[in-house]
């Protein structure tokens, strides 16, 4: 049975909220988190992006759940050198309790140093190089890497965990869930696809765990939750590569009209239905999930965690 986190949203909520939302959900039976690492939130109306690191410095004396990020891309704005470092404090802080979850990122958080940001295949290979140099640094010897996108020169972690930090790469699509599959310690996708669990388990991934997550929006009143969630997250109902292209929140604003209220009442869980919470749960462990987590859209938190305490966790059975 899979085990069931909560995803903290950098996007929506400041350092206070969030740190307070992870002891609620440590209270609630939650068993791990997720949280989101971004530059810009996806619209204004959500609000809100601290910097990751910081949070999980906070997050680490104020429960003793563990952490990982969903996820990070190492490759553009900030080197994997520098991530590497941010990453080995944070599994020294957390007692070996972090994981490191890796993408190929977004133009909305990578290209604000001017970049150039490249196309998909070249993003996977600056991916791949960046695993290596962190997997090199966090044996807490001297690396100097000579690459086809990264130098490094005489760079020597001194703060690392006793075992190397774990890196899950997210994939959505074939050639990033070969890539997860071939160099990952993990996968981490979006969505409850068999073929894409299959596809990783087959290609290397073999019993190495696979996360997935899901945002909902509990309420009393479904009208009004479907509104809260078209106002701050229309943005995962647009189709494509608009999320890893768009390079600013009102670029991502001026698509707002593309998302009606119906898509998101049939794409979504919206409202308090014990049993669609459930099963919009249920579908990650159908298909062999390991770890599944869930975001609470909107301002009540409170709500939500009572909610799922008390009626949707009992339901699941935790691995």
């Amino acid at each position: 049975m899979p085990e069931y986190g909560y995803f903290l949203s950098c996007e929506e909520f400041g350092p206070a909220e969030l740190v307070e939302q992870a002891r609620m959900a440590e209270q609630a039976g939650f068993r791990s988190l997720w949280i989101s690492d971004h530059y810009h939130p996806w619209n204004d109306a959500q609000g809100q992006s601290p910097f990751v690191w910081s949070v999980i410095g906070a997050l680490s004396e104020a429960v003793s759940l563990p952490i990982e990020t969903a996820v990070t891309c190492p490759t553009v704005r900030i080197h994997p050198a520098v991530i590497a470092q941010a990453a080995a404090t944070s599994a020294v802080m957390t007692d070996g309790r972090f994981r490191l979850g890796v993408g190929t990122g977004e133009a909305l958080n990578e290209h604000i140093l001017g970049h150039v940001w490249p196309p998909a295949s070249v993003r996977m290979e600056m991916l791949e190089e960046s695993i290596q140099i962190m997997r090199r640094l966090f044996t807490g010897e001297e690396v100097s890497h000579y690459g086809t996108h990264y130098k490094v020169e005489n760079a020597r972690l001194y703060t690392v965990p006793d075992e190397p930090v774990p890196i899950d790469i997210s994939g959505f699509g074939p050639a990033a869930t070969k890539l997860a599959a071939r160099v990952g310690d993990g996968y981490i996708t979006m969505m409850p696809e068999e073929s894409m669990v299959e596809q990783f388990r087959k290609g290397g991934g073999g019993g190495k765990p696979v996360s997935g997550g899901t945002k909902v929006c509990y309420g009393t009143d479904r009208d009004e939750a479907v509104r809260t969630v078209r106002e701050k997250w229309f943005n995962q109902f647009l189709p494509g590569e608009m999320g890893q292209i768009l390079p600013s929140p009102r670029h991502f604003e001026q698509l707002e009209p593309l998302v009606t209220e119906e898509m998101v009442r049939e794409k979504s869980v919206c409202g308090d239905d014990v049993d669609e919470h459930v099963s919009a749960l249920r579908a990650f462990a159908d298909v062999g999930f390991d770890r599944v987590y869930v975001n609470q859209i909107g301002p009540d938190q409170r709500g939500f965690f009572d909610f799922y305490r008390t009626k949707v966790l009992p339901q699941l059975d935790q691995g």
